[in-house]
């Protein structure tokens, strides 16, 4: 009776410690992608971008924010849904790797978490990110997947300095074979 008596809070402190300790809290998907241009901002729904790239619907939000990329709305869907099949092995290997590690590097200045100070909060979110969506879309990964699996609610997307990647590159198609098939040469090599 006396052993019972001091199991018990013995057990309810191992309870609550555990509790705090080695709980993890559950990794949240994107909801908006907040665009930032010089000191103005929109923000956009992942749902109404998804809505977008499935059935061709946009709110009129959206539609305004759309229109200002210059491109038609089958050039905007084709680009969302765009998958990149990639094993995910491979991918794991390239975003650990030093290649992985510039690319993302440079890709967290346009694309990052809300009040992230440092380039490589940014990086762990991409990183995390691409796993998660291709985990998800087994194997397969495309714009949405990617924002449906990004880590925070919110997505900064920075478009003073997309521009000045845009700059380098000619066009989108461009870019994403660029940042899609050379690295992954390399890694396949090794």
């Amino acid at each position: 009776m006396r052993f019972l008596k001091s199991l018990i809070p013995k057990i309810f402190l191992i309870l609550v410690t555990n509790q705090i300790f080695f709980v993890t809290p559950k990794v949240q998907s994107a909801e908006h992608i907040k665009i930032i241009y010089s000191i103005f901002s929109r923000t956009v729904s992942v749902d109404s971008l998804k809505n977008f790239a499935e059935n061709g619907n946009s709110s009129k939000s959206l539609q305004r924010i759309l229109n200002t990329t210059g491109s038609s709305d089958d050039e905007i869907q084709s680009v969302l849904n765009k998958n990149f099949e990639i094993p995910i092995i491979i991918a794991s290997k390239l975003v650990y790797s030093e290649i992985g590690n510039v690319f993302l590097t440079r890709l967290s200045s346009i694309l990052h978490p809300p009040k992230a100070d440092d380039e490589r909060t940014g990086m762990l979110a991409l990183r995390s990110s691409v796993v998660q969506g291709l985990y998800v879309g087994e194997g397969k990964i495309n714009l949405i997947r990617f924002f449906e699996s990004y880590p925070t609610k919110t997505v900064i997307l920075n478009v003073n300095a997309l521009s000045k990647v845009m700059n380098k590159v000619q066009s989108i198609s461009e870019l994403l074979k660029f940042f899609t098939e050379n690295p992954l040469e390399k890694i396949k090599e090794n």
